[in-house]
């Protein structure tokens, strides 16, 4: 009887461990899995002009194409992926995600023409997109609601920031020595070798993942593998498309900037190392104030009133963009609305959607938002700052146009928030 009580309170301790050692088993894992993520999905920013040289292309649909593609296979593959994906085993459909992904980015490394390259972005998009309710399953299963914020916020915004942070610094001096080849060699032999191991070994579906099958499919008939029916409703009804709106207008003004940042400050005069660095410095602005801001959000719980002061301060900075003169004053303003907006919104975001529909529909209702916020807005804004530079020969233009959409969709995220407040209150 000792025994049996020991070999029990034995397993029990190492259970608890292992659910207490969620922030690094599941948080830092899937964080690491959306660093190289977003590597995979920035590099072409850097690699573009000299994949324009060497495959002979330039104009602005086929530059549009080539930068947009990734999200054109996103934004199909989110929407329908959430849906597709339903009641599949997230573990098994993200590692297979991230392989196929990662092998799309070293075939990137050997295209000749630029139909293979838009084809092996598309491949890219529709992969990352199918990936991305996977982790929001995840981590709706092992954080309860007083952690949530918290767990998307280390998975999602640290993983997508510190990726644009660090990545503008270190590939640009790559690309600079070695060429764009290398750029889509390093960051798809990251998946391979780094992300699928730690994901075959690290994850788990649930807390109770390692107790029994059994336990496992209990745990999780509601967040992983649900039996109730999908409605619109369970998505939150009409008041859900406020939310799709606010997230495409996020779309337009995140990937509008990210995918032509790197073009941008060298229109602007900075080269080389400064090239990189001022690519970086609107991120590592987002991620130190993320801390501060995230603070503020948890302490308040004016979610809604915060991610929309982020669209709306954000959006008017950039609106100011073309009567500002100095080089350096433009790329402040930069600066400031991408820390600003990200910190405040994407910081906040996640948590008002997860917290919002059901439980069931966390994936599908991630997968929507994602799929039309960013791939749509994002394919969208990638056309109107290429066309607009063409007609104009600058960037700025089309900035403006992206930051008066972010205004109308700070509206819309806090039109939301308030019609939520109301039901809550009823």
């Amino acid at each position: 009887m000792p025994l049996i009580l020991l070999r029990d309170k034995s397993y029990k301790e190492w259970n608890d461990e292992m659910n207490n050692s969620k922030w690094y088993r599941i948080g830092v894992t899937l964080m690491i899995g959306l660093f190289v993520a977003y590597l995979d999905r920035s590099n072409l920013s850097i690699g573009l002009p000299g994949m324009e040289r060497d495959l002979g292309f330039s104009g602005a649909g086929t530059k549009s194409l080539a930068l947009t593609g990734f999200l054109i296979g996103y934004a199909l593959s989110n929407f329908f992926g959430g849906f597709l994906t339903y009641r599949l085993n997230p573990k098994t459909t993200i590692i297979a995600m991230v392989f196929i992904w990662s092998l799309a980015q070293i075939f990137t490394a050997w295209v000749t023409t630029p139909a293979l390259l838009i084809t092996y972005r598309i491949i890219l998009g529709i992969a990352e997109g199918i990936y991305w309710p996977q982790q929001f399953r995840f981590a709706r299963a092992w954080f309860n609601k007083e952690e949530i914020t918290r767990g998307t916020n280390l998975i999602q915004f640290y993983g997508q920031f510190l990726a644009l942070a660090i990545g503008f610094l270190v590939l640009t001096p790559i690309y600079d020595h070695v060429g764009w080849q290398w750029l889509f060699y390093i960051t798809g032999g990251l998946g391979i070798v780094i992300v699928v191991p730690l994901y075959l070994i690290f994850l788990k579906t649930s807390p109770e993942g390692a107790a029994s099958a059994r336990q496992e499919a209990n745990v999780l008939q509601e967040e992983v593998r649900p039996t109730e029916k999908l409605t619109f409703d369970s998505l939150g009804g009409y008041p859900f498309l406020l939310l799709v709106f606010s997230y495409f207008a996020n779309g337009m003004l995140f990937w509008g900037i990210t995918l032509f940042i790197p073009m941008l400050v060298t229109s602007l005069g900075f080269t080389g190392l400064w090239q990189g660095f001022a690519s970086s410095l609107p991120y590592m602005l987002a991620i130190i104030l993320a801390i501060p801001v995230s603070y503020l959000s948890d302490r308040t719980q004016k979610r809604g009133l915060i991610a929309a002061s982020g669209l709306v301060v954000a959006g008017v900075l950039l609106v100011l963009l073309p009567v500002i003169a100095s080089p350096v004053v433009k790329m402040a303003l930069i600066t400031l609305a991408i820390g600003y907006f990200t910190s405040s919104y994407t910081t906040n975001i996640w948590s008002i959607i997860t917290s919002s529909v059901k439980p069931s529909a966390v994936g599908p209702a991630a997968g929507v938002v994602n799929g039309i916020g960013a791939g749509g807005g994002g394919t969208v804004a990638g056309f109107v700052v290429a066309y607009l530079f063409k007609s104009t020969g600058s960037y700025l233009p089309g900035f403006s146009v992206i930051g008066a959409m972010a205004i109308l969709g700070g509206i819309a995220v806090y039109a939301y928030s308030r019609i939520v407040a109301g039901k809550n209150r009823q």
